[in-house]
């Protein structure tokens, strides 16, 4: 899924990919703690039925053994961008 749209220095895309199932059960996790609500949250969340959903809740919940997904303390998602430096050429360099 995408939209485009065009500027004055081209065409411009934004991609936006549902979410996996891993990370939908992590932000049911941090809803409730009740598995069975979990489940149905991460299945309305990526849309898929809560029969599938449920087979990869067991298997991650076999595989983390216990311990919660989520990193006490952190109250926010980080976001981190990457801006290209900006490099200046003189104006009489050359090219090769």
């Amino acid at each position: 899924m995408g939209t485009t749209w065009h500027t004055k220095w081209g065409a411009r895309r934004v991609r936006k990919d549902p979410p996996t199932i891993e990370e939908a059960l992590i932000a049911a996790e941090s809803m409730t703690d009740d598995l069975a609500q979990r489940i149905e949250i991460a299945a309305s969340l990526i849309g898929a039925s809560v029969e599938e959903v449920k087979v990869l809740a067991a298997k991650q919940a076999h595989l983390s053994r216990g311990r919660s997904t989520l990193v006490t303390g952190r109250n926010r998602a980080v976001v981190v961008e990457y801006k290209r430096p900006r490099t200046i050429r003189p104006p009489g360099a050359a090219r090769r």
